[in-house]
């Protein structure tokens, strides 16, 4: 079996690429979001494949790792609050849902959290999606106005990575 190759221009072009499509900022203007969701779902199985039904949804907007007005639970092991449970969907309004020969699935609960990060640089401000371990980096950052450098992604469409500038 042949291995590929790869020629010196396909690396540098690669390494290039690479390099070129990720870039750093540097602020002391900045804000972490965490927005926590409940949400109650339910299976239906049928042919070819099942599909998932939404029922009711609950979302808190956490700022900074601060309490947010209508917590109800919180802060859990990685520090977020969250809000009230949504009301279980009934038997009824499950079988409501059904389509003639499909089965469905016991209600579950669906725990799910989205993180951006808001920043400005000059007059602009951005926000971003994020990872959790960036949101904590803001988050013990932020009481101090610590200068940070994010590492954008690719296209700088995400933040990959806060550290303190140096």
């Amino acid at each position: 079996m042949k291995k590929p190759r790869f020629s010196p221009l396909t690396a540098v072009m690669l390494t290039a690429l690479s390099l070129s499509s990720c870039s750093t900022a540097t602020t002391s203007q900045y804000e972490a979001t965490a927005l926590t969701t409940y949400t109650w779902r339910v299976k239906y199985i049928n042919e070819p494949s099942p599909q998932f039904a939404t029922f009711a949804t609950t979302s808190l907007l956490n700022r900074n790792g601060l309490k947010p007005e209508g917590a109800v639970t919180g802060p859990d092991d990685r520090g977020l609050w969250w809000p009230a449970l949504p009301k279980r969907p009934t038997v009824a309004e499950v079988e409501q849902r059904k389509k003639p020969q499909q089965e469905f699935s016991q209600p579950e609960l669906l725990k799910t959290v989205e993180y951006k990060i808001t920043y400005g640089v000059g007059s602009q401000q951005k926000t971003l999606p994020t990872n959790y371990d960036v949101y904590r980096e803001v988050v013990k950052a932020y009481p101090s106005r610590i200068p940070l450098q994010f590492t954008l992604g690719v296209n700088d469409n995400t933040v990959e990575k806060a550290e303190q500038a140096d």
